[in-house]
């Protein structure tokens, strides 16, 4: 007889404890812009959705909102932050800080079966944007970079800028879907150079040049000109 499966994004059974996999399940929602930014919902309907009881599912959103990935409605509700300029501004900064010392950490640790790993998901990944396939781009393009910090062997640094990703990762979506996956262009191919080579200086400067080719799509997206005439 076979098993029944689980619905996407709702909680399995399993050893891992239910608190935990509400707080992943709810997290990665937020990162791939199941939940748009300025979106509100209800405790309970989230309980719903997650296949979940009250008190894991709160448990979770108290831990999002100190991470700011969520905001506090009141009402029981909660909602992903808007993005502002300055905010964009902020992440900027802070994703170049961190995430280029990632890939120079990593490019000194890497190995040539983590390059091919690299390569793998990269190819996912340009599969993704042949097709259309928002979700596949986001999914392939966070993994792409959740493989390079895990490699950089930094937790504290890398849990940095995970809670970053979860401020930027809604708002990606959202670019997503007015310009389409065959627009986001990224230095994923420099990158991949740079680690084969073991050079950490180019890939640091790979790395940066993709924060900040990314950022600045979302900030023209969310607030060029095309953005303004959107509300005139």
């Amino acid at each position: 007889m076979m098993k029944k499966q689980a619905a996407p994004g709702m909680v399995r059974r399993g050893a891992v404890p239910a608190h935990e996999q509400v707080f992943q399940a709810l997290r990665l929602q937020i990162l791939y812009g199941d939940l748009a930014p300025g979106q509100s919902v209800t405790i309970q309907g989230l309980t719903e959705t997650l296949g979940a009881g009250m008190t894991p599912v709160r448990e979770a959103i108290r831990r999002l909102i100190a991470a700011g990935a969520l905001t506090s409605q009141g009402n029981r509700r909660v909602s992903v932050p808007v993005l502002t300029e300055s905010d964009i501004s902020q992440l900027l900064f802070a994703r170049k800080s961190i995430e280029t010392e990632l890939a120079r950490r990593a490019a000194r640790r890497v190995e040539a079966a983590r390059v091919r790993t690299l390569e793998g998901i990269d190819t996912a990944l340009d599969a993704a944007i042949a097709k259309g396939d928002v979700v596949g781009y986001l999914t392939e393009n966070h993994r792409f970079h959740s493989t390079i910090y895990e490699q950089a062997g930094a937790p504290i640094l890398t849990e940095i800028a995970e809670r970053l990703w979860l401020r930027f990762g809604p708002s990606l979506r959202v670019v997503c879907g007015r310009m389409g996956t065959q627009s986001l262009a990224d230095r994923h191919k420099d990158m991949l150079a740079a680690m084969a080579r073991g050079d950490a200086e180019l890939a640091a400067l790979a790395m940066e040049r993709d924060v900040e080719q990314g950022m600045d799509q979302m900030q023209a997206v969310l607030f060029g000109p095309a953005a303004q005439e959107r509300f005139d």
